[in-house]
């Protein structure tokens, strides 16, 4: 018989200390590289154009997109230690890379390599996690110490070598020979994760020990085709099983997409709001960053522990929309201590729909293919992060300099709509098939 893990359990089990030291670790890489190292680098250092830096960067979150699916597949047949180690080389060949070489082209293969190698982090936690909470999805809290992890480690990163920078007097090669040692100690921990998937009621079974249907046609003899025969008809089992047995709602699809649309609108203008249309100087806007990621982090565990007792709806109800609030009184507000105020509220609303909408969704993934569906709807909510920057950019040059994040506003507004309906209503009235 199968049976809920507490959440306090989860926390303390090997694979959930492995995940979440691995999700800090790759986080801080990655903010590093993207916020703090990167964009100067190619620009001061290499004198590359914002247009290559601006594809080098797609690349990267194409790279992680495209392969989550793929990835959150594998690790329920191969397990999430080769799964997670593999990716986890190509983290530490993309920073080589990085070192060595000074072209455009060779830049932007390596952010690819990154985002590949930074691809199974949230499928294999996700998968993981919702293996282990059981029938009843009590995984808020865990939910809320992931994102922690993830927030931690993207904000450590940046202000880290922002710091090492100065002390090495922007030395890079020093960077990334930090950067490097990271790589090696996150391949480290992640070869702790365990061999096997974790199932529900903290069984486990061998990783890749799906049974064959009796009736499975293999050739006889082993051939050079047969591993290419059996992966082609395990990919096919798994579509089908995907497509039989994921039964959602179809506002499922674009409320992923808005989520994290939404911080693709913010995200390339934030900084430049701040400090051409408030005139905050950069030792202020790093107070301001601290005000509402620090509430962020801090409130996440607490909320997550709140989900588990009371359910999702109330949390993502009132995240959204003070979220939406915040957001657009935001666009129109210049004094600097209401800005203040109006991010702590944004930190805030976040701190209750991260760990809410990520165990909302976990109650939708039906347990056959967890790994591939995780990746899915993980890829599916990744894509918005690709095209909110694009958006953003168009509205700035085009409207105004506030319209991102009235835009942003209103997509949140859209997000309490659509999750007022699926609240009610989650499934499809009729089954897939």
């Amino acid at each position: 018989m199968q049976t809920d893990i507490k959440p306090a359990k989860i926390l303390r089990s090997p694979f959930f200390i492995a995940m979440w030291l691995t999700l800090f670790l790759v986080e801080i890489i990655k903010g590093a590289l993207l916020v703090a190292v990167l964009p100067v680098y190619m620009d001061n250092i290499l004198g590359l154009s914002a247009g290559v830096i601006g594809v080098a960067f797609a690349l990267q979150y194409l790279g992680d997109n495209l392969f989550r699916a793929p990835s959150g597949w594998a690790a329920e047949r191969i397990g999430f230690r080769v799964t997670m180690v593999t990716a986890l080389i190509c983290t530490l060949i993309a920073v080589i890379m990085i070192l060595f070489l000074k072209s455009a082209v060779g830049l932007s293969m390596a952010c690819l390599i990154l985002g590949i190698g930074t691809s199974p982090l949230w499928p294999c936690a996700m998968t993981g996690v919702t293996a282990m909470s059981g029938p009843q999805n009590k995984n808020g809290t865990a939910m809320g110490a992931l994102e922690m992890a993830a927030l931690g480690g993207t904000g450590l990163g940046p202000v880290g070598m922002n710091w090492l920078l100065e002390r090495t007097d922007h030395d890079y090669r020093t960077i990334f020979l930090v950067l490097m040692g990271c790589a090696i100690l996150v391949i480290l921990v992640a070869i702790i994760l365990p061999g096997r998937v974790v199932a529900q009621g903290g069984q486990a079974g061998d990783a890749g020990e799906h049974r064959m249907p009796t009736n499975q046609k293999y050739p006889a003899k082993p051939n050079l085709l047969t591993p290419f025969i059996r992966l082609q008809q395990s990919v096919k089992r798994t579509l089908h099983r995907v497509r039989s047995t994921l039964n959602v709602n179809p506002l499922v699809y674009p409320a992923l997409f808005m989520q994290s649309f939404v911080i693709g609108l913010l995200s390339p203008v934030i900084t430049l709001y701040t400090r051409t249309d408030l005139n905050i100087s950069p030792n202020l806007y790093s107070l301001l960053l601290i005000a509402g990621g620090g509430i962020t982090v801090i409130a996440l565990l607490p909320v997550g522990k709140m989900v588990d007792k009371f359910g999702t709806k109330p949390f993502l109800n009132i995240g959204f929309l003070m979220a939406a609030a915040s957001l657009f009184v935001f666009s129109i507000v210049t004094a600097i201590p209401v800005v203040f105020g109006i991010v702590m509220l944004v930190g805030v609303s976040y701190a209750m729909i991260l760990p809410a909408w990520n165990a909302f969704v976990a109650t939708l993934i039906p347990e056959g293919e967890r790994g591939a569906i995780w990746g899915f709807f993980l890829t599916l909510q990744g894509s918005g992060m690709v095209f909110g920057p694009i958006v953003s950019g168009l509205l700035w040059d085009h409207i105004s300099h506030p319209a991102p994040f009235i835009a942003s506003a209103l997509v949140m507004a859209g997000l309490f709509v659509v999750h007022f309906v699926l609240a009610r209503k989650p499934y499809r009235t009729a089954p897939a098939g």
